[in-house]
């Protein structure tokens, strides 16, 4: 017996994850969903500070016209920078996470209150955008100039949602140009970066093909 028919034949653990806490849902969640991109996101606040941070929670939505998602978890039901800036002056910045700059990216994880800007403490360089008001980076080789499409309270209870899910529609590309081959983005000169669970992350392996029946 090969060790593909030995995994079929085992027995499959069967739980329901309304009987499981919301930390154990995570785990089970962020340890399967893998790997995930991380969109290194970008917005201003009212006072003109501009806020950075990662979200893996980020996929694309419709490519007619172009939108992209990322799910921004509220603390005990309150928004967070990103979703809240993201609403009152209705654009944003989305990155692509890459290796050449991945640590200044997991520094702007950390808990700044509004008034201080993770751009400016990791050293990054603001560059600004041309059809929206939020600066992006240019450390990036991938950004996507974002206008809200829609915001979406999810989960928890009515009066305090577990996460806001922020649409946006690209209204503008900046691709660094020797990432693009015959018109389209050339993963191996990308050098994407992808969260797995915890504090482990992933660099782009061995590609394959499939072609499609």
């Amino acid at each position: 017996m090969n060790k593909n028919e030995m995994n079929k034949n085992e027995t499959m653990k069967i739980i329901n994850p309304m009987d499981l806490t919301e930390q154990e849902n995570y785990f089970f969640l962020t340890g399967s969903v893998i790997p995930r991109p991380v969109a290194f996101t970008t917005t201003l606040s009212r006072d003109g500070v501009l806020n950075a941070a990662p979200f893996s929670y980020f996929n694309i939505v419709t490519a007619n016209p172009p939108m992209l998602s990322i799910s921004v978890q509220r603390d005990r039901g309150v928004m967070k920078d990103t979703a809240r800036n993201a609403k009152e002056t209705g654009d944003f910045v989305i990155h692509i996470t890459d290796e050449s700059y991945i640590e200044k990216i997991n520094e702007t994880s950390i808990a700044f209150p509004p008034t201080r800007s993770e751009v400016e403490y990791t050293g990054l360089t603001p560059v600004d955008s041309s059809k929206i008001k939020t600066p992006g980076v240019k450390e990036a080789g991938i950004r996507m100039e974002c206008v809200v499409e829609k915001i979406i309270p999810l989960g928890g209870r009515e009066s305090a949602p577990a996460c806001d899910l922020v649409i946006g529609r690209v209204v503008k590309y900046h691709i660094r140009e020797g990432i693009i081959k015959d018109g389209r983005i050339d993963p191996r000169a990308l050098r994407p970066v992808s969260r797995l669970a915890g504090t482990s992350y992933e660099k782009l392996g061995e590609i394959f093909k499939l072609e499609r029946p």
